[in-house]
């Protein structure tokens, strides 16, 4: 195992749905996530029950419009969940034109998971999950561009021609399905894109970077090198930066094919980063996935880490712009959406 940071990203805590102001009242329509694992990056609509009290203020009772008790479909699920977890009901353009590149939410099975659309074809668009790091092919009526609610504010702003998330629609069947953990392992839509033949690919030596699923490492790749095949889609890999618990060597470890990818290739430099680029920051001897917030002088950015709901400062240096290795190509989110 690891001997990674046992202090992560330390600053204080920086909610990015935040709720504060934001009544919602019995009977409001509302879209809640979760920190499941399994269920990171997804919204599913619901409607609040019950408000908070003066024992437990942050806590909701919502009941979902879409998930359920029970596999007959009879009985909607409902739970208590904190108010960092609820937002209204998103809006949607009527109409859009997605382009290669947008972060979107896609709707599968029963809520919105958050991706990026990584081809289009004949009218079909395949959005990558980085959670599951699966890749699947959406019409365009599944798909909403991503925003984000903030101080009483959706970030992007609003186009002109939009509407708000409905409860029930009728271009969608209603679904008989539960709330189980993994929604991913579930039947996918008939167009999924071929996988990636990684064969031969990661041989001896082989400069990588590896992820993990741990609680606390979401959205981190740490660099390594390939020591040898260890069976199907196993690989032992010697960490660069890591080391053993006694300091004495790197630490090596045996990872699955689906958290290793290549060593990303070197980007231009960049003169400077706007607001909302995507980038990886070096912190903590790992790459971190992040979104620029502010852009400061003296070439400066604070970057807001969406998996730990934190902020922090870096020089230009330690920053370079993201990229997702996707069936044998890297591909780079749009840049600077510009709320």
């Amino acid at each position: 195992m690891p001997r990674k940071p046992k202090s992560k990203l330390t600053k204080s805590p920086k909610p990015r749905n935040d709720n504060s102001g934001t009544p919602f009242n019995p009977g409001s329509q509302v879209e809640i996530s979760s920190n499941d694992v399994g269920f990171r990056g997804s919204w599913f609509m619901g409607t609040v029950i019950r408000r908070p009290t003066a024992r437990n203020p942050t806590k909701y009772l919502v009941e979902y419009s879409r998930l359920f008790e029970t596999e007959t479909g009879k009985k909607p699920l409902k739970e208590v969940v904190d108010l960092d977890l609820l937002r209204p009901l998103a809006p949607r353009e009527k109409e859009r034109q997605f382009k290669l590149g947008e972060e979107v939410d896609a709707f599968y099975n029963d809520g919105w998971w958050e991706g990026v659309i990584t081809e289009v074809d004949d009218g079909k668009f395949a959005v990558y999950f980085r959670n599951s790091k699966e890749q699947i092919k959406f019409a365009a009526e599944d798909l909403r561009l991503h925003r984000e609610w903030i101080k009483g504010e959706w970030k992007p702003p609003l186009e002109d021609d939009t509407e708000t998330e409905k409860l029930a629609t009728n271009s969608k069947e209603e679904p008989d399905k539960v709330k189980t953990e993994e929604l991913f392992s579930n039947s996918k839509p008939e167009e999924e894109p071929d996988k990636f033949n990684t064969e031969g690919l990661f041989c001896k030596g082989t400069l990588v970077e590896v992820s993990s699923d741990e609680d606390g490492f979401q959205g981190a790749w740490f660099a390594a090198t390939i020591v040898e095949p260890t069976g199907k889609d196993k690989y032992l890999v010697e960490y660069q930066s890591l080391r053993t618990e006694d300091d004495k060597e790197f630490l090596k470890e045996e990872i699955d094919i689906k958290h290793i990818r290549p060593s990303p290739p070197e980007t231009l430099m960049v003169d400077r980063f706007n607001k909302l680029d995507e980038v990886d920051a070096l912190y903590n001897d790992g790459w971190w996935v992040g979104v620029i917030s502010k852009v400061c002088s003296n070439s400066k950015y604070v970057v807001y880490f969406k998996t730990t709901k934190e902020e922090l400062t870096f020089e230009q240096s330690d920053l370079r712009l993201h990229q997702d290795w996707i069936n044998g190509k890297w591909v780079t989110a749009s840049q600077g959406l510009r709320w």
